[in-house]
C-alpha cells in the first residue's frame, strides 16, 4: 500500500484499504491518546477511528493528528453536522457514522470529509447509494446479519465495499474479510481497556501486527 501523506487528499475507499482492521477507540484520557496512536503505527495499523463516545475524545484526536504524523486520525460516532465540524476542526481526515441522514451525508460531502456510513438495511444502502456513499460501515454487523447477510447484500448490491463493525473479533474476523465486498473491518480488540488502562503498548502493537497481517479477499 503506498504511503499515505499526511497532507495528502484521502478517500473513504482508501481508509478501508489501508489494513484489514480499523481499530474502533474509545478513550478516556488523553495521556493515552499519542502512545496508543504510535503503537498502533508501530504494528501497522494506520487509520485510527477515535470514536466522539466520551468528553476527551475530540481532545484526544487532536492530540493524534498533531502529535503521530504517521497515523490517519479518523473520528468515529460521528452523528450530526456539528459533529463533522469539531472533527475537521481537531484534524479528522475521515468520519465514520453508526447510521446514515442525508443531512450528514450532506455536511460531510461539504467539507471534504470522507465518510463511512452506518448501514444495517437495504434501504439504507440504497439511501447512502443515491447520495454517492458506495463504501460503507455495516453496522452492528453481527446483530444484523453478519457474514450471511453480506453475502445475501453481494448481488444486489455488488458496487458496494463494506466494513463491518460491531461484535467482530480476531476469531471472525477472516470469515468477513473473506467476501469480496469487504475491504477492511472494524474492532475494539485492538484496545483491550486493560491494556490502555496499564499502558501496555507493547500488546496493543503485538495486537496491531496481528491484525495487519489478516488475510482478505477485497482489494
Amino acid at each position: 500500500m503506498a504511503l499515505i501523506q499526511h497532507g495528502d487528499k484521502l478517500t473513504a475507499l482508501q481508509a478501508m484499504q489501508d489494513a484489514p482492521v480499523i481499530p474502533v477507540i474509545v478513550l478516556h484520557d488523553i495521556q493515552h491518546a499519542v502512545p496508543l496512536a504510535r503503537a498502533l503505527v508501530a504494528g501497522g495499523i494506520r487509520m485510527l477511528e477515535v470514536t466522539l463516545r466520551t468528553p476527551q475524545a475530540l481532545a484526544c484526536l487532536e492530540a493524534i493528528a498533531r502529535e503521530v504524523p504517521d497515523a490517519v486520525a479518523g473520528a468515529g460516532t460521528v452523528r450530526s453536522a456539528a459533529d463533522v465540524e469539531a472533527s475537521l476542526r481537531a484534524g479528522a481526515r475521515f468520519a465514520v457514522s453508526p447510521g446514515y441522514t442525508q443531512a450528514l451525508g450532506r455536511a460531510c460531502r461539504e467539507a471534504g470529509l470522507p465518510l463511512l456510513p452506518g448501514v444495517a438495511t437495504g434501504s439504507e444502502i440504497m439511501m447512502a447509494q443515491e447520495d454517492g456513499y458506495t463504501e460503507l460501515k455495516f453496522f452492528p454487523a453481527m446483530q444484523a446479519g453478519g457474514p450471511a447477510m453480506l453475502k445475501a447484500w453481494g448481488g444486489p448490491f455488488i458496487d458496494v465495499r463494506f466494513c463491518p463493525t460491531g461484535g467482530v473479533s480476531l476469531a471472525n474476523a477472516p470469515e468477513f474479510l473473506a467476501l469480496p465486498n469487504v475491504a477492511c473491518v472494524g474492532g475494539s480488540w485492538l484496545v483491550p481497556a486493560d491494556a490502555l488502562a496499564a499502558g501496555d503498548w507493547a500488546r496493543i502493537t503485538t495486537l496491531a501486527r496481528e491484525a495487519s497481517t489478516l488475510p482478505r479477499r477485497a482489494a
